[in-house]
């Protein structure tokens, strides 16, 4: 058994001096954010995003300037990226991600159905609602609403709009709420960080989080921010930076629009 003790000490050695490595790799003279420069509300090149915000309000407290490698978020994103140690951070990843290695959870939000805020839907709350039998629903291909969408039935009449696509060319999100406001479509399924702010401002639209689904798969998600595998150090260090600053995040998040959720996706965060 003795024999193992010098076996073992020999690998943690290593193993702590390869993260040690990998944790060298984080560029401390800037908070390097690899982001879509065309991925508006979320992120833009011009920085008006509400994630260029959270960057800026992470560097600020790191007391660094921000850093962007832009590239616009297609299959291949993160491989060319985040991996190839163009940045080190990647916001707004949907935590367990596997292509990343996830902080703590900044925020917690859901898919919304936006309808025309003078139209009969606006008091409808859940998708199983009979108002919404016939209607002509947008959808965002391959998004989790489509297949709540599919199983109750009102798939036949349903317009999809592309997944995705490099926003610099074609903008799904803001097509679909173009054609709810022009009564092509009668409701936008969208994911609610997107549906939410696009939409804040805006007297005609409704927005309503749906927190009442019960069914699979689950339509909220808890967003992370994503680092390399192996860089433990830096992950812990954005943690620490994420609940000391919890508060400053919300504000930020609200501002933008964003629905903001429990951690289960039950109740709208505050209330």
């Amino acid at each position: 058994m003795r024999l193992l003790l010098p076996i073992v000490a020999a690998t943690l050695t290593w193993a702590d001096t390869a993260t040690a490595q990998v944790a060298d790799l984080v560029d401390r003279s800037a908070f390097r954010v690899c982001a879509d420069p065309a991925n508006l509300p979320l992120s833009s090149q011009d920085g008006s995003g509400f994630e260029n915000r959270l960057a800026e309000l992470m560097a600020d407290k790191l007391g660094v300037p921000v850093q962007y490698t832009w590239f616009p978020q297609v299959i291949g994103f993160v491989r060319q990226t985040l991996t190839a140690g163009e940045c080190d951070v990647v916001m707004g990843f949907a935590q367990g991600d596997e292509l990343v290695l996830n902080t703590n959870h900044y925020y917690t939000s859901t898919h919304v159905l936006v309808v025309r805020a003078d139209g009969d839907l606006a008091d409808v709350d859940h998708l199983a609602d009979p108002r919404l039998a016939g209607r002509k629903l947008g959808v965002v291909a391959g998004a989790p609403p489509t297949t709540h969408v599919a199983r109750l039935g009102l798939i036949k009449d349903a317009k999809p709009y592309n997944l995705m696509t490099d926003r610099r060319i074609e903008n799904p999100a803001g097509d679909m709420l173009r054609d709810l406001e022009a009564g092509v479509i009668d409701g936008a399924l969208l994911w609610g960080p997107i549906g939410g702010p696009l939409a804040k401002g805006n007297d005609k639209l409704k927005v309503i989080p749906l927190v009442k689904e019960t069914e699979t798969p689950r339509l909220f998600f808890r967003i992370t921010m994503g680092v390399r595998a192996g860089e433990d150090v830096w992950k812990r260090e954005l943690n620490s930076l994420i609940r000391r600053h919890q508060d400053e995040i919300d504000a930020i998040l609200r501002e933008a629009g964003v629905p903001l959720v429990d951690d289960y996706g039950k109740v709208m965060k505050g209330s």
